[in-house]
């Protein structure tokens, strides 16, 4: 239905908030009334932005380098991103192909301007990052959302693509690391989903914004498996940049000057500061402190998987990356929502319902993000216990 509101477009209807913000509001206003709160809602690393990166942007603003940058990105910061491609993946990426945005949220913009006319379809997982569909149907294209479960890690694949694909289908969304669930996508199921997606004269787009923070295992970008895949990465989570609003975007050669042409036109370019600072995020110095960050986040998940399987919550494969546990809940309540609301009046613990990452279930479901120390994670479950006891 359109917005009641008068002079609001009835695209806006179809575009859902995110429903942890307004719990996140109400544990701010509990926290200004003085009660402690321990937040697993928030997607935010809790480290402070590497000394490194902090200094170059300082720097970058008191030598003057604070004016527009071309639309593409310092050619500088493309040719470094080029470079961590081959030393971290042995990927030979052009950085002619690599274009600098405003946080990963600005390529997938340019991606879904330049590649969906209204009414064209993105297939893409359910549950999955809440945005993705938004950024769908602001162009006017349709986000089919897919429901997926343990059986596949919580991933589509290229059978999920074979069963949903249509006449109107034009590109397909995943994410390796993905959010909310953590898992990764095998190099072979990867591989059959860009192969299939090519021979339907589609577009296979890759979110690998949570690339760095695997634990058990190392990450494959989807540039190793093919040059026509669309890749999306972001300075936010393992560079620990997030308000510095940084992200990246690699495209095939032939799709480049069109993307180009909207970025002029939508945001002129990236932050500038930010970008002369994160030239400082692939030196050696920065690159062990953030592998010492990573190595902190899997002692929190060790420690967390555990203690919230013991408490009843179901969690049946094993994220192998980013920060979250997403749990099955359904042994301890029938609202995923009603429960996350109580939880943090009755207990003083944040977590995010199910229902901010699609419509397979969510009441079943609540998402952990071990973005806290595992001090505070230690409180949180203890709390946890003894609300589940009441």
């Amino acid at each position: 239905m359109p917005d009641s509101s008068p002079g609001i477009a009835n695209r806006i209807a179809a575009i859902q908030p995110f429903h942890v913000m307004a719990l996140l509001a109400r544990a701010r206003k509990l926290e200004a009334e003085g009660r402690d709160i321990v937040h697993m809602e928030i997607g935010e690393p809790d480290f402070d932005t590497p000394a490194p990166i902090v200094q170059a942007g300082i720097e970058a603003l008191q030598s003057g380098k604070h004016h527009y940058t071309p639309a593409k990105g310092l050619m500088e910061l493309r040719q470094a991103i080029s470079g961590y491609y081959q030393s971290r993946y042995g990927a030979s990426v052009d950085p002619e192909r690599i274009l600098i945005t405003p946080g990963s949220s600005g390529a997938l913009q340019l991606l879904m301007a330049v590649l969906i006319n209204p009414g064209q379809q993105v297939l893409m997982a359910d549950p999955g990052y809440p945005c993705n569909r938004n950024f769908v149907r602001l162009v006017e294209g349709e986000a089919v959302s897919i429901a997926v479960d343990a059986t596949t890690g919580y991933q589509i694949n290229v059978g999920h693509l074979q069963q949903h694909w249509s006449a109107q289908s034009k590109a397909a969304l995943v994410a390796s690391p993905a959010n909310p669930t953590g898992t990764l996508i095998p190099r072979a199921d990867m591989q059959a989903m860009a192969d299939f997606v090519s021979g339907q004269r589609g577009h296979l787009l890759v979110d690998e914004i949570y690339h760095g923070l695997t634990y058990g295992t190392k990450e494959e970008t989807a540039l190793a498996i093919s040059d026509d895949v669309f890749v999306i990465n972001s300075f936010s989570k393992f560079f620990g940049m997030t308000g510095w609003r940084l992200g990246w975007l690699v495209a095939p050669q032939a799709y480049v000057d069109a993307l180009d042409k909207v970025a002029q036109n939508i945001f002129l370019s990236a932050p500038t500061p930010a970008q002369y600072a994160a030239l400082a995020a692939f030196t050696p110095e920065t690159m062990t402190i953030l592998d010492q960050r990573r190595q902190i986040f899997q002692q929190r998940r060790d420690y967390l998987l555990p203690a919230l399987k013991k408490l009843g919550f179901e969690i049946p494969v094993t994220p192998q990356g980013a920060f979250y546990l997403y749990a099955n809940c359904s042994g301890i309540t029938e609202d995923s929502y009603a429960f996350c609301l109580q939880l943090l009046e009755d207990a003083g613990v944040a977590v995010t319902p199910g229902k901010d990452f699609g419509d397979n279930r969510p009441q079943q479901h609540v998402r952990f993000a071990y973005t806290t120390s595992v001090q505070q994670l230690e409180k949180g479950v203890e709390r946890l216990q003894q609300f589940l006891a009441n």
